[in-house]
């Protein structure tokens, strides 16, 4: 099953949130997370927090089954505009949806147009907003994309993960990797934008099998490209199999050959990189949505464990669906705790997510001590020297010098940042294996 969740205040059962969260709020982006739990089954790599039908128990319970599920999400997009404005935050159009899972096309492209919809009626949703749903490439047919694209849909992510046969069984995945370029096919058809989710690093994957995979990514032709190294959870199926000598661990020199190769092959294909793990054919095909999370933007995520983020306050939701839903049956936040970070811990976070970017970190969110690592990481190999054109990445700010990570710095990239944050010798979880929907 999928980690517990963090250790954080108690939540209070109204959601409302502290006067700090209002603070600047009219220029920042807020985006909407929905999260769909439901799976046909568990891979054995997969942490999330995800649910078969076997194990949501029985189907009369509130926000166990499928069937009543998008009238939940509905009443917490509700709450959320109540919450936010009971705050006193400013209203703002939401900038971005993202639909993620689990496998979010297990539910009927009405139930999605749903979801939408309620974010468009409480929230508001603005003109041109990204709306993105991840999908498995068996679970669309042309019919549903369609419809999903009626809906307001712009984009899916369909989670190709590898072509090759031996691989995805490892994986345990499902679909047939001749039904990938047919989903994108039908995607195309139908107006959406399409990315691709790939993993490397499985165990007996060879950087031939990721090249064929990589080749029948480029293929498609998919405007956005995800690559995340694999990482075996514990409490996994696969971690359990490790564990018993089963299949090896993924190996770090390995994984490190086949991101490098990724990165070229991408590149050669007119991709640019625009965060560690991600890749677009042009900076507009770049997830909006998750460079939002990378900024330090404002995002709701509604739904059975998701996390949401306003202002410097970060809370989560109670993580099974059926204690989810109950709670907001009977009016109460879903939210089970929640932390209030102050100035400090928003300038580790600053440089956390914002190093992964290739628009580079400004120079100004590094303290003191990290600054005066930066001539040894230049030359290292790791960083750019410090330069003031972003004008490639559309950054904001453009005018500050800004720290952007080499190829060998994206591969050591936790190293750098403990080095700007004056961690060294610490440990954190900052390298490429980090995910984020794509």
């Amino acid at each position: 099953m999928s980690p517990a969740l963090p250790d954080g205040d108690p939540a209070p059962p109204d959601g409302l949130l502290p006067a700090s969260a209002a603070a600047g709020a009219a220029a920042r982006d807020l985006g909407v997370y929905l999260h769909v739990p439901f799976c046909r089954v568990r891979c054995g790599y997969c942490d999330f927090n995800t649910y078969t039908a076997a194990e949501l128990g029985p189907p009369e319970l509130p926000g166990a089954s499928q069937a009543g599920y998008a009238g939940a999400l509905v009443e917490e997009v509700a709450l959320a505009a109540r919450v936010l404005d009971a705050s006193g935050l400013p209203r703002r159009e939401v900038s971005t949806v993202f639909v993620g899972g689990g496998t979010p096309t297990l539910l009927p492209a009405a139930d999605l147009a749903r979801g939408l919809d309620a974010v468009r009626e409480h929230l508001g949703l603005a003109a041109g907003a990204e709306v993105t749903t991840e999908a498995n490439p068996d679970s669309v047919t042309p019919a549903s994309l369609a419809e999903l694209a009626a809906a307001g849909y712009t984009r899916v992510s369909f989670g190709m993960q590898s072509a090759v046969p031996h691989v995805l069984a490892v994986l345990e995945r499902t679909h047939d990797p001749a039904r990938v370029p047919q989903a994108v096919r039908w995607a195309r058809e139908a107006g959406l934008a399409v990315s691709l989710d790939l993993i490397y690093g499985a165990p007996g994957e060879s950087l031939d099998d990721w090249r064929a995979s990589l080749d029948a990514a480029l293929a498609c032709e998919p405007d956005h490209l995800s690559a995340y190294a694999l990482v075996v959870e514990d409490g996994t199926a696969m971690a359990a199999r490790v564990r018993r000598g089963e299949l090896p661990a993924p190996d770090p020199d390995d994984e490190a050959a086949q991101y490098e190769l990724a990165d070229a092959v991408l590149r050669d294909a007119g991709y640019s990189w625009y965060e560690v793990s991600n890749w677009a054919r042009t900076p507009a095909d770049a997830c909006r949505h998750n460079v939002a999370y990378w900024r330090g933007q404002d995002w709701w995520g509604a739904g059975p464990g998701a996390h949401s983020h306003v202002g410097g306050v970060r809370w989560w939701n109670a993580k099974h669906p059926a204690a989810w839903a109950r709670r907001l049956a009977a009016g109460t936040s879903p939210a089970v705790g929640r932390e209030v970070l102050d100035d400090d811990a928003r300038a580790v976070e600053a440089v956390l997510l914002g190093v992964r970017l290739a628009e580079g970190l400004p120079t100004s969110l590094v303290p003191g001590a990290g600054l005066a690592q930066v001539s040894r990481l230049v030359a290292d190999g790791l960083l750019e020297p410090p330069a003031a054109d972003a004008a490639r990445s559309g950054a904001p700010d453009t005018d500050q010098p800004r720290l952007r990570l080499t190829l060998r710095g994206r591969l050591l990239a936790d190293a750098v940042v403990r080095a700007l944050l004056g961690w060294e010798g610490q440990d954190d979880a900052t390298g490429v294996t980090s995910r984020a929907a794509s």
